[in-house]
């Protein structure tokens, strides 16, 4: 299975921004779905941003406009680009890796589909 690790979380002040950074071992990430998900303490783990083998990308309603998902698949490295961070922002962040529905890399923008192979977060605090 992929192996994944994040890094780049920190604190930072409302209106700032973080890159957080995902690599890839073990296998490549050139067919498979990848994803940011954030969870915060007493809160549902949720989809950040999503982009699948094809270059198509979903983002969650709240960060629109303010981040960007991008997958690099010469260095199976998966990158969320956070910008204007608000303090509701604050979570653990996690790089998730899954082959989708139909195993090559698609079919996994569903909200209830589960994604396998997960890293062990980063965690993200935004002051006000």
């Amino acid at each position: 299975q992929v192996q994944l690790r994040e890094s780049g979380g920190g604190s930072v002040q409302a209106g700032g921004s973080l890159r957080l950074s995902c690599v890839a071992s073990g296998d490549t990430v050139r067919r498979y779905c990848m994803g940011w998900f954030r969870q915060a303490p007493g809160k549902e783990r949720e989809a950040v941003a999503r982009v699948d083998s094809a270059g198509d990308t979903r983002y969650a309603d709240s960060v629109k406009g303010r981040f960007t998902i991008s997958k690099d698949n010469d260095w199976d490295t998966l990158t969320l680009q956070m910008s204007s961070l608000k303090p509701e922002d604050t979570a653990l962040y996690y790089c998730a890796a899954d082959r989708g529905i139909f195993g090559n890399g698609v079919g996994c923008f569903g909200v209830a589909h589960e994604f396998n192979n997960w890293g062990q977060g980063t965690q993200v605090t935004v002051s006000s």
